[in-house]
């Protein structure tokens, strides 16, 4: 009975490790399509915010 207690220790463990890994994973995908994709979602959010700023001054 001990034996199997200590398998499923190590086995949540060894879980907890793969969910450390996917969420880098995931962090290092998001940042190099920003660092990718920069120039045009800076000018994408410049655009999106002179048209609220046009439209803000028309109220």
């Amino acid at each position: 009975m001990k034996n199997i207690w200590k398998y499923m220790k190590e086995f949540v463990a060894e879980e907890d490790a793969v969910g450390v890994v996917e969420i880098i994973l995931i962090l290092v995908v998001l940042i190099s399509l920003v660092v990718i994709f920069k120039q045009q979602l800076t000018s994408l959010v410049k655009n999106i915010l002179s048209k609220i700023t046009k439209q803000s001054n028309s109220i």
